[in-house]
């Protein structure tokens, strides 16, 4: 009697256990899946703003240039909490 009352216990906490196991398992893959998603948005935005401002025009226009430099500020935000180390220096 006691020996099935103490299996039937373990029986719940392994299944229970192996549940809680799967379920965080598979929200830690959805929240790794996004944060590849959005790390390559970063890295497409800064490209593409590079792209844009490839000879320093829309930085050098005074009222185009002060937006252009919060985006970039932005970004580069954006790129520290991805991890790189960003030089605030590089504005021309």
């Amino acid at each position: 009697m006691i020996v099935e009352i103490v299996l039937g216990i373990v029986s719940i906490l392994f299944v229970t256990s192996c549940y809680v196991i799967w379920n965080l398992t598979r929200k830690t893959e959805l929240l790794e899946t996004w944060v590849e998603n959005f790390t390559r948005l970063i890295e497409t935005i800064d490209t593409e703003l590079k792209v844009i401002d490839s000879r320093g025009h829309f930085e050098s226009d005074d009222e185009i240039g002060t937006i252009f430099k919060q985006i970039k500020e932005t970004v580069n935000k954006l790129n520290v909490l991805r991890g790189i180390d960003v030089n605030d220096n590089q504005d021309k």
